[in-house]
């Protein structure tokens, strides 16, 4: 999940009243995935009922892009360019901080329009030590040089670029962006010049195993699948504009579980696992089918947006404790285990991922 922005000189609506009118729609609409699961139904584990562990002395421990992190959970970058933005992120930064887990910025592109929005994704002040990523949308790497990103990446300190592929919600967006000629090669570019860690991530609609083995040329460091089944990019789009085509393509895309494996088999590099992420076995499974972290998003906004940074953190520690439960039951006693349990395929997961090979 992330609130893209829909920027156009024609546009009436302001930066910040459009940013406050997707955080609203995201807080108290049906966003989900209607009629696409996100697979993970259809995975099933090895249970170890002997497992010679203490689940206390499990270590939930790993690293991605030379950060460490307490836990292999993140939280998906969602919001900025409004001041109830500024607000949600500095609650998610403070919970993050204290979990010692990462987290990334909604897109920037607003910020890059209106610096003054710059204090919107601001949180290095209450989170001086978490992975921190900034994001761009992929429609927007034709308008923005390199020397730009760099100072957008660089004036909120973030550790890491995350270029988001939304190109389904562009698309049914009266206004949207929908020239994408030329942005795997922008891509290309701005992952071997900015500086600082590339990855893309999708926007709740997967990524694909050719779309993967395509970016393995390049020197991305990862790839966020931000599968389907979770929250509907389209979906909100649809309630946004009255955008008939965002209805219509409401649940397309690629579930979760299957772009993970299909990531896995065509890019050699770090995989984030999302997209319908909602709770602790559901990360455990990501894992085990080839991620190296997981990355969450609706539960902690819902409550950064209704509560405070105890209730993100309530969230979180849930979260973290399923894991760690989930890696009891199949004794795996830290990641590196963890990454080599045995999975089964069931139902619609493992036919398409039967037919895709």
């Amino acid at each position: 999940m992330h609130t893209g922005e829909v920027m156009n000189g024609n546009e009436e609506m302001g930066t910040e009243m459009r940013k406050k009118q997707h955080l609203e729609i995201v807080a108290k609409k049906e966003v989900q995935h209607k009629t696409k699961s996100t697979g993970f139904d259809d995975v099933e584990l090895d249970y170890n009922c002997l497992p010679e562990l203490n689940k206390r002395q499990i270590d939930l421990s790993t690293e991605f892009l030379g950060k460490k992190f307490k836990a292999p959970i993140m939280v998906s970058g969602m919001t900025g360019g409004a001041e109830e933005a500024k607000k949600i992120n500095l609650i998610i930064a403070e919970a993050c901080q204290e979990l010692g887990i990462g987290m990334g910025l909604g897109s920037q592109r607003a910020m890059i329009e209106q610096p003054e929005l710059k204090a919107t994704y601001d949180v290095r002040k209450i989170a001086p030590d978490i992975f921190l990523a900034g994001n761009i949308g992929v429609a927007q790497l034709n308008k923005y040089s390199l020397q730009q990103l760099q100072k957008m990446i660089e004036d909120v300190q973030a550790d890491a670029l995350a270029i988001h592929l939304n190109v389904e919600q562009e698309a049914v967006q009266p206004e949207g962006d929908v020239d994408f000629i030329g942005c795997y090669e922008k891509i290309k570019d701005i992952a071997q010049n900015l500086g600082k860690p590339v990855y893309v991530k999708g926007v709740g609609h997967g990524i694909s195993g050719s779309v993967a083995a395509r970016l393995n040329k390049t020197k991305i460091e990862a790839i966020d699948v931000q599968g389907a089944g979770g929250t509907s990019w389209t979906g909100i789009e649809s309630f946004r504009k009255q955008a008939t085509a965002g209805i219509t393509y409401w649940d397309f895309g690629m579930p979760t579980a299957v772009s993970i494996i299909q990531c896995r088999k065509n890019f050699n590099k770090k995989i984030i696992a999302s997209g319908g992420i909602r709770n602790g076995l559901d990360a455990v499974k990501g894992i085990i089918l080839g991620a190296d972290l997981c990355s969450t998003a609706y539960p902690v906004f819902k409550a950064a947006y209704e509560g405070n940074v105890n209730t993100v953190k309530q969230v979180l520690e849930q979260f973290i404790e399923e894991i760690r439960i989930g890696m009891l039951l199949v004794g795996a006693k830290n990641i590196q285990e963890l990454h080599r349990k045995k999975y089964y395929l069931l139902g619609k997961t493992l036919n398409w991922i039967d037919q895709s090979d």
